[in-house]
């Protein structure tokens, strides 16, 4: 079963939900502000995405840091450690399969009708 990742109120994963349950994708929820989030979860996305896709430079935890804070993120180790501890600034959703490997990063329907009705 997939897992999507997220915060329930954001609007873009309100629209993968909806996407997923339309399509009848089974997956479960996890609201990484609610249950948290590792840093050495955040680093295993880096595989598959780039630390600096996976952060969201747009959000609004981000703009709220300090130049200081935002100039230590300077690697994936860096961007891993501050995404833990800010996980609104991740870029949503992250939805992993299975065995843990993330396979999408955002919300694109084309993407998710090419990599989830397959």
């Amino acid at each position: 079963m997939l897992t999507l990742y997220g915060i329930p109120n954001c609007d873009t994963i309100k629209k993968a939900r909806t996407w997923l349950d339309k399509n009848k994708v089974p997956y479960q929820f996890y609201d990484y502000r609610k249950d948290g989030i590792s840093p050495d979860k955040v680093s295993s996305w880096f595989s598959e995405f780039p630390w600096d896709k996976v952060l969201n430079k747009a959000s609004t935890t981000w703009k709220e840091l300090s130049e200081e804070e935002k100039a230590k993120v300077t690697d994936a180790k860096s961007a891993a450690e501050l995404l833990s501890s800010n996980p609104t600034a991740i870029k949503r959703p992250v939805i992993e399969d299975e065995n843990g490997k993330a396979l999408t990063l955002g919300y694109n329907e084309k993407i998710y009708e090419e990599t989830y009705l397959k």
